[in-house]
């Protein structure tokens, strides 16, 4: 696979002996199929291997029956630039995150940068770099959708026009700049829902000094398409007023590990009492003072499957289709013309868990032996999970 990660193009792929295939969809999350096909990086075919055109692959992928499940989304990441956080000075930490599973992250925010900007035109022009240099670099194969402009007082509507005229699709947590009254905060968000951006607000207390706590009543006036961590990054509002945002709010749930445990079980299964599972997404709200989470994800999954008592299954839909969906991406659901971003999973060796979802559902995060992004394999047995009990081989070509 070393030509087809130089040429960016993965030619036909075939993925066979999948023992569990999870589709990102938590309304059917387990498909009755053993085989994918992939034709430069989409999927082409996902069936019985009898029924898909297998022959003329360039790649052949037996996973030996272990799990394939789409690359988990992280909904809520402080990219700065190139593979590097200033908030921990670390380097490599998406290409560690990726060895967690995690195929595509989504910006909150590049708020970590040294001397961050926050005039007008200088949160413009941050935003705009930032978009278009994660758009050509992806660190370890992951999609960095970034380019997440802080708001700040004094923005017009013009201002979201040019920023989403320059291919800017997201907003920043709203309420770490100067706008944090429920009323501005709701006329920015629109105007920015407008122009086709998304908007993320921050929720809960302050998560680092300078910034303000952000009441359950601005966030439901604001009404930002995401109720950014609503569990707290890292301090929780109280649990009445989370119930309320779930209740009061039709936005999506986002859940974050770098937040309040306790809060993230209850928001989850106040989600599935409220019929309104779809509503939830996962992230990790990292790097942060807490540091860089590269199994963050894997991590949310089994805690709120274990504590929560949702089924492993859907909990990995929380942090794929549900996402992919909520977010607008081609990704995130094994199905025909979505990116072949796929982890190839099972369960960690000795764990008490009989198979990979009742190891989830215990509590334990499963061992990853392969991630492939577009078709391309990016790494085999992750250097940071538990050592899978089996991982699948790249066998050749037909």
């Amino acid at each position: 696979m070393a030509e087809a990660a130089a040429t960016g193009k993965s030619g036909k792929v075939v993925i066979r002996n999948i023992g569990l295939l999870l589709s990102g969809d938590i309304d059917r999350p387990i498909l009755d199929a053993d085989t994918i096909v992939v034709h430069d990086g989409l999927i082409t075919a996902v069936g019985k291997a009898k029924d898909c055109d297998t022959e003329g692959a360039t790649t052949v992928v037996d996973a030996r029956g272990t799990c394939l499940a789409p690359g988990l989304i992280d909904s809520h990441v402080h990219p700065v630039f190139g593979d590097w956080t200033p908030r921990q000075n670390q380097i490599g930490w998406i290409d560690s995150t990726m060895n967690g599973g995690v195929t595509t992250m989504i910006s909150a925010g590049e708020v970590h940068l040294p001397g961050r900007p926050k005039d007008i035109v200088g949160l413009k022009a941050l935003a705009i770099t930032a978009q278009r240099a994660f758009d050509n670099f992806r660190p370890g194969g992951v999609k960095v959708i970034a380019g997440a402009p802080v708001i700040e007082k004094g923005m017009t509507e013009q201002d979201f026009k040019d920023l989403a005229d320059a291919g800017v699709k997201l907003l920043g947590e709203v309420g770490l700049g100067s706008v944090k009254a429920g009323e501005e905060a709701k006329q920015m968000v629109a105007w920015a829902r407008k122009h086709g951006i998304q908007s993320t607000i921050h929720t809960g207390g302050p998560s680092i000094p300078g910034s303000g706590l952000i009441d359950k009543d601005v966030v439901l006036e604001a009404d930002a398409d995401v109720i950014g961590h609503i569990n707290g990054g890292h301090t929780s509002l109280p649990w009445k007023h989370v119930c309320e945002l779930c209740e009061k709010s039709t936005r999506a749930i986002e859940i974050v590990h770098n937040g309040n445990e306790k809060i993230a079980i209850e928001a989850a299964r106040a989600a599935i009492e409220l019929k309104c599972p779809h509503r939830v997404i996962l992230g990790t709200d990292g790097p942060a003072g807490s540091g860089v989470q590269p199994l963050g994800m894997l991590r949310m999954i089994a805690l709120i499957s274990s504590f929560a008592n949702i089924p492993a299954e859907v909990v990995f839909g929380f942090a794929t289709g549900n996402t992919a969906r909520m977010r607008q991406l081609n990704c995130g659901l094994v199905e025909v013309g979505r990116a072949a971003d796929f982890v190839f999973m099972d369960r960690a060796q000795h764990t008490a868990g009989k198979t990979l979802l009742e190891s989830v559902q215990l509590g334990d995060i499963p061992g990853i032996g392969m991630v492939m992004i577009d078709g391309i394999v990016r790494c085999g047995r992750s250097r940071n999970t538990p050592p899978a009990t089996e991982i699948p081989v790249v066998v050749g070509a037909h």
